[in-house]
């Protein structure tokens, strides 16, 4: 069974320029956790739900610290300037093209591939679809890991 007989046509895409904030609502919309990124009709990139979560990282603060006395009413006003800054971060966030968080080395394969081959590519970088893309590069479908699955339910 080859890639053409199991990959989605339909696929969902944004454009480098899109912002990060339309990117999340589309694959919320969509019900999909990722997604290409296409520019003239040739995939530049890939977006995933992880690449948007990683914007939401809180750095970790090591070891142990203890206010002294005089922080204690220090220490409630810094938090809230804090988070004030972390809320001010994320509207910004949002207004950002993807191109800045999008992965640009993007795996793809070609609609003639085995389904195998697929899987293989799949599993060896731990990803979770595939751009279907012609020799030009101009994408004409996307795989996932359920495409293939469902493929190999029907054989």
């Amino acid at each position: 069974m080859d890639v053409k007989d199991v990959m989605n046509t339909e696929v969902v895409t944004c454009s480098p320029e899109t912002p990060i904030r339309e990117v999340a609502q589309l694959m919320k919309q969509e019900s999909i956790s990722g997604l290409p990124v296409v520019d003239e009709g040739k995939v530049v990139g890939i977006v995933s739900e992880g690449d948007i979560l990683k914007l939401l990282a809180v750095p970790e603060h090591g070891g142990l610290w203890l206010p002294s006395p005089f922080e204690v009413i220090e220490v409630p006003i810094r938090e809230l300037l804090n988070w004030e800054d972390t809320k001010n971060m994320l509207d910004d966030v949002g207004s950002k093209p993807i191109k800045e968080i999008m992965t640009k080395n993007v795996y793809a394969i070609g609609p003639d591939a085995s389904i195998e081959d697929a899987s293989t590519v799949i599993s060896k970088h731990r990803i979770n679809r595939l751009p279907v893309v012609v020799e030009d590069g101009t994408l004409v479908g996307i795989v996932t890991r359920g495409d293939i699955i469902n493929g190999l339910g029907k054989l």
